[in-house]
């Protein structure tokens, strides 16, 4: 079979065993699970724009999934079904079998099945959709933050940034950090165990892909409060270290730029009550996840972030993470 459906028979038709109808008809058809509410995302990687045109296709396929079911993990969703459409410059076949073998090894890893999409020729753009399932009222939500509860992210926050950064000659990595900062930017692992173990606990949350301030903002102003950061240097990033003194520093200047506005981390920011701190630890444990605490949500004006360093002064950053049409 030739042309736009031969390719999706060859690449992306495969069984979709929790679907009513899957791919081939106008439409699929699920069913949610009795009781639950359907939580739906929608994320576009672009090329030049979320990713370098020279990405290996198949970590590619993995991580146009994966931002999106990161987007159901800050919810506490159980992740169920996704759509993909996609434009393509060429029908590259050895292209395009990779990046199907990226995006379905995504989908067996996380258990969704993929229902349907479309593909059109034209600049190289990806279009996912997934749908996943929470109970009614139980979604964590990014407004309901109060003051006198901790801040938290899970895992590396800035190795993504740092991986990016490398890439494109901005900084010279010592081993064996460019390994470990590229598979961050290219194969981010979406924190759905994480999401789902916060429902009850956590009070708000939002997952890092515009950068960890920017995003804490959106819980702030959504929380109708303000958050204060004090810098911690995650032993991740801290020993980040080249050839001399002022190698060093600048280095660490780009590391902190990196961890706190870098952005494409998809790990989880979360709030939660002083008092339950001793089960964050127990899940940190329980997860093997490294979970940190990074501050406080505070009285003050809706979305203010403010970032002191070990002293207690301010810190002020030239940027707070990514925004399109600046």
């Amino acid at each position: 079979m030739a042309g736009e459906f031969g390719l999706i028979a060859r690449h992306f038709a495969r069984p979709t065993p929790s679907a009513v109808l899957g791919p081939g008809d106008d439409c699929a058809l699920i069913q949610p699970s009795p009781g639950k509410q359907l939580a739906v995302t929608t994320d576009m990687l672009v090329a030049g724009t979320h990713f370098l045109p020279d990405t290996d296709p198949k970590n590619l396929g993995w991580k146009a999934l994966a931002v999106n079911l990161s987007d159901l993990a800050a919810m506490g969703a159980v992740p169920r079904w996704v759509t993909l459409a996609g434009a393509l410059p060429a029908v590259d076949e050895p292209w395009i079998a990779k990046f199907a073998d990226g995006f379905f090894a995504c989908a067996a890893e996380y258990g969704v099945d993929v229902i349907g999409g479309d593909t059109t020729q034209g600049p190289l753009n990806l279009c996912v959709t997934a749908f996943g399932e929470i109970e009614p009222g139980r979604a964590l939500r990014r407004d309901g933050a109060r003051p006198g509860e901790q801040i938290w992210v899970s895992g590396r926050p800035g190795l993504a940034a740092l991986g990016l950064a490398h890439l494109q000659g901005r900084v010279k990595l010592p081993e064996p950090w460019p390994r470990l900062c590229v598979a961050a930017l290219e194969k981010p692992r979406p924190r759905v165990a994480l999401g789902q173990a916060l429902v009850g606990l956590a009070s708000a949350a939002i997952d890092v892909s515009d950068g960890l301030l920017a995003d804490l903002g959106h819980i702030a102003e959504r929380s109708g409060c303000a958050a204060a950061v004090r810098l911690v240097q995650l032993p991740q990033l801290r020993d980040l270290a080249g050839s001399g003194q002022h190698y060093d520093a600048e280095l660490r200047r780009i590391a902190l730029d990196c961890q706190v506005a870098g952005g494409d981390d998809y790990e989880l920011c979360f709030t939660v009550p002083a008092a339950r701190s001793p089960e964050i630890a127990r899940l940190a444990a329980q997860l093997e996840l490294p979970l940190w605490p990074i501050g406080e949500i505070v009285a003050g004006p809706a979305g203010e972030v403010t970032v002191s360093d070990p002293d207690g002064r301010p810190v002020e950053f030239a940027r707070r993470g990514y925004e399109h049409f600046v």
